[in-house]
């Protein structure tokens, strides 16, 4: 079972920056793909980026890309989410998964995080 741990959330003004990150102690992620996805409330779970293994290829959420980047450092087991011009529109629960097809859909991961809280608001 492999257990991931998300950090880097907290409260930001509309227009800053966070780094979130995602790391699974005594497992490490470079077999899997790995995505970030988000949940605001009453909202469905949806993607907002994800990374190959090899990191060859990503996707972005139309509505975070130019904003959001996406990498991985396979020294530190870590995989960040670089958030920039943040928006209110941005604030949910981000949870980071790992699995074998890089794809948008919840469904096409295994293991999860328990999720960091990212609000933006004045």
């Amino acid at each position: 079972q492999v257990l991931l741990v998300e950090s880097g959330g907290g409260v930001v003004q509309p227009g800053g920056s966070l780094r979130l990150s995602c790391t699974a102690p005594g497992f490490t992620l470079d077999p899997y793909v790995i995505a970030w996805f988000r949940q605001a409330p009453g909202k469905e779970r949806e993607g907002v980026s994800g990374i190959s293994s090899s990191e060859d290829s990503t996707f972005y959420k139309d509505s975070v890309k130019g904003r959001f980047t996406i990498s991985r450092d396979t020294a530190k087991n870590t995989v960040y989410l670089q958030m920039n011009r943040l928006k209110p529109e941005d604030t949910a629960v981000y949870y980071c998964a790992a699995g074998w097809n890089l794809g948008l859909w919840p469904d096409e991961y295994d293991y999860w995080g328990q999720g960091t809280q990212v609000t933006v608001s004045s």
